[in-house]
């Protein structure tokens, strides 16, 4: 597989292969990195009230015996409408998902890798937008005819970071907020040629 290099207008200069430790990688990697980095995401916000919570039950709804009920001590038990609820959901479940290292820079050379294969993984020497115009960001992303796109930068400066901020179709990080989630969630990326060689080095 290979990646396409650009030039600075956006078109296709050549192209670079990539290391044999990229390909044959098991999918199950980048599957199990983006489960965890999904649950990462959850709020964790659902909470419902036990029957110690809710408010009531301080009196016996009836007499033990004689009426022909069941016994009933509290209406605040879960048979009852605004009783506690039985095995609700609490706001104190751990949802985190441990991924080791290893897997997680496996599951982000597969993406790559992936993206190489659909021909959606570009190298480029420096990405910069000097005027910090959304328009000259978007003049550039129109050039390179894709339909989203996740850029890295080995260091994000303001006027770039501004001038892509607005673009809903575009994605600026920096080398170090790179990940597999990412990575896949995007139809194809822009590495500047300094972070590709470091990720290459590191793959070796």
């Amino acid at each position: 597989m290979s990646a396409i290099v650009l030039n600075e207008k956006m078109e296709k200069a050549s192209e670079l292969a990539l290391p044999e430790s990229f390909s044959g990688i098991n999918p199950h990697n980048l599957y199990l990195y983006v489960k965890s980095a999904q649950a990462a995401q959850r709020a964790n916000t659902a909470t419902t009230k036990g029957r110690s919570e809710v408010r009531g039950g301080g009196k016996k709804p009836w007499a033990q015996k004689g009426g022909g009920r069941a016994r009933a001590g509290s209406r605040r038990s879960p048979i009852f409408v605004g009783g506690g609820k039985a095995f609700g959901s609490k706001n104190n479940r751990n949802y985190d998902l441990k991924v080791n290292k290893k897997q997680k820079k496996l599951a982000l050379n597969f993406a790559l890798n992936e993206h190489a294969k659909n021909g959606s993984l570009f190298i480029v020497d420096n990405i910069e937008i000097a005027s910090g115009k959304t328009k000259d960001a978007a003049a550039m992303f129109k050039a390179l005819n894709q339909r989203d796109v996740l850029i890295v930068k080995s260091l994000l400066d303001e006027n770039t970071f501004l001038a892509f901020e607005n673009l809903s179709s575009t994605y600026v990080v920096e080398s170090n907020e790179l990940n597999a989630y990412l990575a896949a969630n995007y139809r194809s990326i822009v590495i500047e040629k300094a972070v590709w060689e470091n990720l290459v080095g590191e793959a070796k």
